[in-house]
């Protein structure tokens, strides 16, 4: 054999004894702004799927929460998301005044997660104690068609308001509108989100707030998702009693074009990786693998479906 194809024998050699490679795979976790609840959990999320599924290379994206999410999961730039069930529904449905002009196909949840609190919190010195104080008075009610955007149209409905009873309305993140309520330029803010929020108790801890209550015959008014809960005193400096509101349960989503063994194993490290989920955010203490699998208004995606029968959750 002349040298030419002895090398062309041992390089064909040398291919074929050679181990195949893991395809890489790629997790984008698409979670809120940084000063929520979402982006904590999805930053802690990201690590532990980086550190325990292997061939995973991991990205955490800062985006506007749920509407914004959905879109993306659909348009397949994003392979796990975080949403309120309200928007999830929505999204489900192609309800446009919700910014979903089409029906998104291809959402599958993972599972349910903690309840999102309606938190509507003003500055003391705006006066505004009741729903009803917010007539005439400027209120922050989240990005525009965002999760918490949503909520707060749902929650003034309910109250028999609407965004042309308020003075000003400011369609901003959480972290922007406390910034404005510090400087005095804005009475309130309407946040949708796990309890002990970031934004929220840095503006309790500058200034004089009160947190406003959300009755339960206001909560009845709207119905399911939403459920009436209790804000707990002292989860904010200042507030020295408990406070009911709504709360609407958040899911993790996903694709119905993420394989069933990559679903399978990112519903699998949520659920059994709960302490680190609540040492990176309070709210995720409120996660219970027992409600994981129920009330979505979106199916699950067989990579969870199977994991729950594992758990004895489905049958």
């Amino acid at each position: 054999m002349n040298s030419k194809l002895m090398a062309a024998a041992i390089v064909a050699a040398s291919v074929l004894s050679a181990p195949v490679a893991q395809a890489e795979q790629f997790i984008n976790v698409l979670t809120g702004g940084t000063s929520g609840v979402y982006y904590p959990l999805g930053v802690a999320m990201g690590k532990i799927y980086g550190d325990k599924i292997p061939g995973v290379k991991t990205q955490v994206q800062a985006t506007k929460a749920s509407v914004e999410n959905l879109v993306l999961l659909q348009q397949g730039r994003g392979e796990i998301a975080f949403t309120l069930g309200d928007s999830l529904k929505a999204a489900w449905e192609g309800d446009a005044e919700a910014g979903f002009k089409n029906k998104l196909d291809k959402l599958r949840t993972i599972g349910a997660i903690y309840p999102n609190y309606i938190q509507i919190v003003a500055t003391a010195e705006s006066g505004i104690k009741t729903l009803a104080d917010l007539k005439g008075k400027s209120l922050s009610v989240g990005a525009p068609k965002s999760g918490t955007e949503l909520n707060s149209r749902a929650i003034l409905a309910a109250a028999g308001m609407s965004y042309k009873d308020l003075g000003k309305v400011e369609y901003l993140p959480f972290a922007e509108s406390v910034d404005l309520m510090k400087n005095r330029q804005l009475n309130a803010t309407l946040q949708s989100a796990g309890l002990g929020v970031a934004s929220l108790k840095d503006l309790s801890t500058s200034s004089e707030i009160t947190v406003v209550a959300v009755p339960k015959e206001t909560v009845d008014n709207i119905g399911p998702p939403f459920v009436s809960v209790i804000i707990p005193a002292n989860t904010y400096t200042g507030q020295d009693k408990d406070v009911p509101t709504a709360a609407v349960v958040n899911y993790l989503v996903t694709s119905s074009a993420v394989s069933d063994d990559l679903a399978y194993q990112m519903t699998k490290l949520v659920y059994e990786s709960l302490p680190e989920l609540a040492n990176a955010h309070a709210a995720g203490k409120e996660i219970k693998l027992e409600a994981a699998a129920t009330g979505s208004p979106v199916p699950l995606h067989p990579g969870a479906i199977r994991y729950y029968k594992e758990k004895g959750l489905i049958k």
